[in-house]
């Protein structure tokens, strides 16, 4: 007998509504709910091929303990008596920073990803914290830090709203989107287009997206940031800059003006293979459009200037007035974000609180570069204790960092290593101990994170669709024992995470005359929480103190766990408003648009205009039914154009006499790896481009379909020595490599 549950699906930022259709215990069908409040059916093919990623056989069941070398299944009791065992002796004596805390994407995807891995690290109180954000997004956080104040602070742009859109090293019709939450990312494109509205994507890749474009920019990898200056220094140059309303929430406009006076079009066209008449045009049909959004994304961000970039992409949302207005980029408004507090000055953003013990680069955010962490492991100084414990939750950064062979061979030489992972990886197959969390139809969901970048305000929760499995432990429960376990109080019981936290939360709330429950007693609004278990009752609590909550009371059509429940597709909240200068938190209390720390990296922009590129260069490449290293395993998202291959222009084939199908070499600073070359227009002369997430082929890992055919790691070919200066991220495009025929192995 079969049966229908709804659940948001997990496998990328779109967070689109889905209908599952279980049998005996299994989800055998999934389709769009067309009546979720925010995705109204849109489903993609990952969407479609949710029953086989949550059935996937290779998934793990029962936690593996290292025995005499070998991972051994053991009992979930077993799992956190050798972790206990196993860490508190690597603090004790050599201190909290020994222990290196790893964080991969798919934690921004779950509950349990989003509530307890700040606890473990704020238990732990280690500053050796590498996440994926430092091979992605990094460098937006870092410039909306300095901008606004708040790291979170992150415009997107009004899709549904706005008459010009400019994307730049962003390919929405394959990543479905990032840092910006949209179902049907394609779909808005084609009715942005069909309204009479106007889509230009810079990319030095011809991208499904770029094909949909009205005019397509392929700039030369790694320029963006002199591509946007130039745009930027073209407002000024022709009194076309007009912030508008915004003029008033503006600090260093004059200063910003003379910062950019050395980017003229001329200036920039050869670096930027750009001529100076398009850069002119671009920028005119930004400032004449009725509305406007700039929107970049990966491309812009994984290189030498990304943070620059991701500044000079709001500042043009700001010179053309579109910053904060319907039809331009504004802030979205999550229901568990806190209380709105009073505008006006903040503490500001700072970098650099601390630095990473080898190289010492700077802490971003509170983050130090992923690309460090293979050295913070193997190198031995006189600046402190090298990272002899590794805890890694959703993770795989043997594929997903640079150099993952030297990244291999330091996690063997840890003193203890557990990874939280549902598949014994590239990555996992090193641990101590591995904890499998459940299928994802086995867990509850509701989007923290991507509520906070979504177009439009809305939330949504499910419950699980299927009851955890017999032998299971909850993703929720598996932290939280992990952060006892962790941090001396193994034992405990579980639920006292939740609590802490609840108590914590609700003693600052009543002490906030800012909060709806100031002057009220904790413990009687303690008392006031629903939810079955200590996750929703956090999730109740968030929702109440939100800025649609009920206050627990005070506001009684407000937002709680309960009037969600009642509504299982979502309640919508509106479109995004107006919000400055409420989400500013700089110290001036208005948006900086010229920071000191961008103001010292302008010199290197300035040396890069100079800069040509000799010689092949490295870009990445998304694919629709992929994402990063963790769906290669599941056959209907394999195969097809989801192929580890290098593309290549047919004239750079010609000159390396390279024919399509033919094996290459690329070497790059790290390495060099060998793969079919796929010979393409889509890519322009000097740039070949190669997907990431791949190279499935190391021993010791269950990866069944994947290892058949593993592909190759892009990221071997960096050795982690280029990064962004002001955010630490990963340089991952525009990188020198050499190409090569070879004979087929």
């Amino acid at each position: 007998m079969s049966r229908t549950a709804l659940r948001i699906c997990p496998l990328c930022e779109a967070t689109c509504g889905l209908t599952l259709t279980i049998e005996e215990g299994k989800v055998t069908r999934a389709r769009g709910d067309r009546d979720d409040v925010f995705s109204q059916g849109f489903i993609c093919p990952k969407g479609a091929a949710f029953p086989a990623v949550d059935g996937d056989p290779d998934r793990l069941r029962t936690p593996l303990v290292r025995v005499d070398g070998e991972l051994r299944e053991a009992t979930w009791e077993e799992a956190f008596d050798a972790i206990a065992a196993g860490i508190r002796p690597v603090v004790e004596r050599y201190g909290p920073n020994s222990v290196g805390v790893v964080l991969g994407n798919p934690n921004v995807h779950t509950m349990a990803g989003a509530l307890y891995p700040p606890l473990l690290i704020a238990g732990l109180g280690t500053r050796s914290l590498f996440t994926a954000s430092t091979v992605d997004q990094m460098p937006k956080h870092v410039s909306s830090g300095l901008l606004f104040g708040d790291a979170g602070a992150i415009p997107v742009p009004d899709l549904d709203h706005t008459d010009y859109l400019l994307l730049i090293g962003a390919n929405p019709l394959e990543s479905n989107g990032s840092l910006c939450t949209a179902p049907d990312f394609p779909g808005r494109l084609k009715a942005l287009k069909a309204r009479g509205g106007t889509l230009t994507v810079i990319d030095p890749r011809r991208t499904r997206t770029a094909r949909l474009a009205d005019r397509h920019i392929a700039v030369r990898p790694g320029t963006d940031a002199l591509l946007l200056a130039a745009t930027a220094y073209t407002l000024f140059d022709e009194d076309l800059a007009a912030p508008g309303a915004l003029t008033p929430h503006l600090h260093g406009l004059d200063e910003l003006r003379v910062a950019l006076r050395d980017f003229t079009p001329e200036a920039v066209a050869g670096a930027c293979d750009v001529d100076a008449d398009t850069i002119r045009a671009l920028a005119r049909e930004l400032a004449a459009a009725p509305t406007a959004a700039v929107y970049g994304r990966i491309g812009s961000c994984t290189v030498p200037h990304g943070t620059l970039a991701s500044w000079l992409v709001d500042v043009l949302n700001i010179l053309t007035g579109n910053l904060d207005r319907p039809g331009g980029a504004l802030f979205p408004q999550a229901a568990t974000d806190k209380t709105p507090r009073p505008a006006g000055p903040g503490r500001g953003f700072a970098l650099g609180r601390w630095h990473s013990r080898v190289s010492r680069h700077p802490e971003a955010k509170g983050e130090l570069p992923l690309s460090a962490l293979a050295e913070e492991i193997d190198t031995v100084t006189d600046e402190g204790e090298p990272v002899r414990a590794l805890i890694v939750v959703a993770a795989n950064p043997v594929l997903s960092a640079p150099d993952g062979n030297r990244l291999d061979q330091a996690l063997d030489a840890l003193d203890f290593m557990i990874s939280v992972d549902p598949y014994l990886n590239e990555t996992s197959r090193h641990a101590h101990v591995v904890l499998p969390p459940p299928p994802p139809a086995q867990s509850p969901h509701h989007d923290f994170a991507f509520n906070t970048l979504a177009i439009r305000n809305q939330v949504r929760y499910t419950r699980p669709a299927v009851p955890l499995e017999p032998g299971r432990m909850a993703e929720t429960e598996i932290l939280a024992r992990l952060i006892l376990a962790a941090t001396g109080m193994h034992g405990a019981d579980p639920s006292a995470v939740d609590t802490l936290v609840i108590d914590q939360t609700l003693g600052k709330a009543v002490k906030d005359p800012n909060s709806p429950v100031h002057g009220r007693d904790p413990k009687e609004l303690a008392g006031l929480l629903t939810g079955e278990n200590g996750p929703e009752r956090r999730l109740d609590m968030m929702l109440r103190l939100g800025p649609y909550g009920d206050g627990f009371g005070v506001r009684p059509d407000g937002l709680s766990l309960a009037r969600l429940l009642d509504h299982p597709h979502g309640i919508d909240l509106g479109p995004l408003r107006p919000r400055l200068p409420g989400p500013l938190k700089t110290r001036s209390g208005k948006v900086e648009l010229l920071p000191e720390p961008i103001a010292a990296d302008l010199p290197r922009l300035r040396a890069a205009l100079d800069e040509r590129a000799d010689g092949l260069v490295l870009v990445g490449r998304r694919h629709l039914r992929s994402n990063n290293s963790w769906l290669h395993n599941v056959p209907a998202l394999t195969g097809g154009s989801n192929r580890c291959t290098l593309h290549l222009h047919p004239e750079d084939a010609e000159r390396l006499d390279v024919r399509d199908g033919m094996h290459v070499r690329v070497k790059g600073a790290g390495g060099e790896v060998t793969l079919p070359a796929e010979v393409t227009d889509s890519v322009r002369r000097g740039v070949v481009s190669l997907p990431h997430g791949w190279g499935h082929d190391r021993p010791g890992t269950r990866l069944g379909h994947a290892a058949k055919e593993p592909g190759v790691n892009v990221n071997q070919l960096l050795d982690g020595s280029l990064l962004d200066p002001l955010s630490g991220n990963a340089v991952l495009n525009g990188v020198p490599v050499q190409v090569s025929p070879v004979a087929a192995p």
